[in-house]
């Protein structure tokens, strides 16, 4: 289970204010096909919200604690029906954490291209 700061918890509810729920948990629980849904999404998006329908408040925090087991994520934020779960994705890490090439520039003695004017 992956273990966040506090300041990065507080970053990623702030990120995940604005998201629509994305998985629906119902009456049929936490399935095989629900986890695999979940899976799809945390690889597609990183951080995700899920609505569960239910009145358990304990069955609820049985999903978020499961789910987190299972997926390897952190547990972001869990308030009311709804719960934010968090797991970076290996692949865009790696492509944020790419060295970039250095810019090029002009050197100061090569000429600057100028625009011709049209002479009629």
């Amino acid at each position: 289970m992956l273990q966040l700061s506090s300041d990065a918890r507080r970053k990623l509810r702030a990120r995940a204010h604005v998201l629509n729920p994305v998985v629906s948990i119902a009456e049929n629980g936490l399935t095989q096909a629900i986890l695999k849904e979940i899976e799809v999404n945390l690889n597609a998006h990183d951080l995700i919200k899920i609505r569960v329908y239910g009145d358990s408040r304990d069955d609820r925090i049985a999903y978020l604690e499961k789910i987190c087991a299972e997926l390897g994520a952190a547990a972001v934020q869990h308030i009311g029906k709804l719960l934010v779960i968090y797991r970076p994705n290996p692949i865009k890490a790696a492509v944020v954490d790419s060295p970039k090439r250095p810019k090029t520039r002009r050197s100061a003695t090569a000429p600057r291209k100028t625009k011709r004017s049209f002479q009629g």
